[in-house]
């Protein structure tokens, strides 16, 4: 009976029906539960680290860690994804929290996740699917880098006028000996054996060595003590006035929008590894709910997290087991485990990550930079430089709209006509390439208005007519036709085509046997609707 009712609670977890090397068995829960266990010694010192980073107290980024990673993992859009307190946030919430206080940040985060809960709701998740494959390589290779230099400050110690200094002599020797160990231990444990995660098996044997032996280097509590108890609800405490809103609403809009876009961004990539696909929506909602629920119980926030999303998929975690667990495991550490994990040496951790960062950077993409288009190769560059540079959203959409711009002109290059005499007289042009308004200016010298003859044909059976610029484009054309006393008329429109010139007033003639627009039927055109010239 409790075999029963545990396997149902599981499968209500695990909302996607397992593969066969997912289902439930007890050898799944293993992998899960341990690959949730190295998640989650890896989440402290990320989450400590961007505690201090927005200027708030180390729990209050643990908090975000556990319920942030709880609630994503039980409802996210992707099994096997992490969700915590992030860097790209925490450098966006230093201003905020300086200017007005840790109240009007947890104000924030409930505004955003509102936000994002809305955006879920109406499904803008799916844009998504807008950004170029280009641009996720420089997001994957951006983010590896970020990762890896947030590494270099564990080789920091403070001097005795309390600054943070680099370390030298045989500090530094014995911190790169351990995370060298680290490395090594995560590379090699796969080949001897796979019952227990390499990332955990790398901090066990390093922390047992550090404590056995007495070694001196820096550990977890060096950074801060994780001890606490369970999150308590608090509700803002800020004036709920229109001022108040004024100072957290560009905030939240920009957390909302940074926590969605590499929230989504990780969710391809490890839809990519596990071979799965969608959940956008859900996903936005997931993070919405979840940071709400944060911003109440004193969180700070957050979003998916690549590199520990990478640890969970590496060791095995495919189902939501994975992730709860690593949660809930974060909550004991915090509650009742802390002067142990306080004992984990950092070097360990830094181990942990340095292989995430050679599992995620996409080496791929630096022997490709001379294959590909010239532009995908600057798009990854650039992607890649903005990201460490500012932040992910800034990169994300520079890249689209570089991208975007280069699409643009490509097909605004191609659009061309050929061209023909009928019988009766008229000159038909072929157009070629879609009318937008990158080709507009091209489609318009196509025409010879005063060598043309009287009745001239634009056949539109392999262009479609895009935009408003288009639409102007077309109106212009058939006012210089009108001006020199000829005819301009509109053929093989499609039917999206028709309903556009439709909807503008520029069809005249709506031929009845041409119900379908899929056959030449001539229509003529009205000028003076878009104030074509003006």
């Amino acid at each position: 009976m409790a075999r029963a009712l545990l396997a149902s609670f599981a499968n209500r977890i695990a909302f996607s029906s397992p593969t066969e090397d997912e289902t439930l068995s007890p050898a799944r829960w293993r992998i899960e539960i341990l690959s949730g266990l190295t998640v989650a010694l890896a989440l402290v010192p990320e989450a400590v680290a961007f505690a201090f980073v927005a200027g708030v107290h180390p729990l209050v980024g643990l908090y975000a860690a556990f319920i942030v990673g709880l609630i994503t993992a039980l409802i996210g859009g992707r099994p096997g994804m992490i969700s915590g307190a992030t860097g790209a946030l925490a450098v966006v919430m230093v201003a905020l929290v300086a200017e007005h206080g840790v109240e009007y940040l947890f104000a924030t985060v409930v505004l955003m996740g509102i936000l994002q809960i809305l955006s879920g709701i109406f499904k803008l998740g799916k844009f998504i699917r807008l950004v170029p494959h280009p641009v996720m390589l420089g997001f994957v290779n951006g983010l590896a880098i970020v990762i890896f230099l947030a590494q270099l400050t564990q080789f920091r110690v403070p001097n005795e006028a309390g600054e943070l200094t680099w370390m030298t002599g045989w500090p530094l020797v014995m911190m790169l000996g351990l995370v060298a160990l680290t490395m090594v231990i995560i590379w090699g444990m796969p080949k001897l054996t796979k019952v227990v995660p390499a990332p955990l098996a790398g901090i066990g044997i390093v922390a047992i060595l550090v404590i056995v032996f007495g070694i001196d280097v820096p550990r977890v509590g060096d950074m801060a003590s994780i001890q606490g108890g369970l999150p308590g609800f608090h509700i803002p405490m800020v004036p709920l006035t229109l001022e108040t809103l004024q100072i957290i609403a560009p905030y939240a809009f920009i957390l909302a929008a940074i926590g969605l876009i590499e929230s989504l961004l990780t969710l391809n990539l490890v839809g990519e590894i596990t071979g799965k696909r969608g959940g956008a929506s859900q996903e936005c909602i997931a993070q919405g709910v979840a940071n709400t629920v944060t911003g109440f119980f004193g969180g700070m926030g957050g979003c998916a997290m690549i590199g520990q999303s990478m640890i969970n998929v590496k060791s095995g975690g495919r189902t939501r087991i994975a992730g709860v667990a690593a949660a809930l495991f974060l909550l004991i550490f915090i509650v009742a485990a802390s002067p142990l994990i306080e004992q984990i040496p950092l070097a360990a951790l830094v181990g942990v990550m340095f292989m995430v960062v050679i599992g995620t950077f996409a080496w791929q993409s630096l022997t490709i930079l001379r294959r590909v288009p010239l532009t995908d190769a600057l798009v990854i560059v650039l992607v890649t430089v903005v990201t460490v540079l500012t932040d992910l959203a800034i990169a994300v959409v520079v890249g689209v709209i570089v991208s975007a711009l280069a699409y643009a002109w490509n097909n605004a290059s191609r659009i061309h006509a050929k061209t023909y005499d009928t019988p009766e007289g008229a000159k038909v042009y072929q157009v070629q390439g879609p009318l937008f308004f990158g080709s507009s200016a091209g489609f318009v010298e196509l025409f010879d208005v005063s060598n043309d003859p009287g009745v001239v044909i634009v056949d539109f059976a392999d262009s479609r007519v895009v935009d408003q610029s288009a639409l102007t484009a077309i109106e212009a054309m058939a006012a210089k036709y009108a001006e020199a006393g000829k005819t301009l008329q509109l053929r093989h429109l499609s039917k999206d085509c028709h309903q556009l010139l439709s909807k503008a007033g520029q069809l005249m003639i709506d031929s009845d046997d041409d119900p379908d627009y899929a056959i030449a039927a001539d229509y003529s055109v009205k000028t003076g609707i878009l104030g074509a010239g003006h």
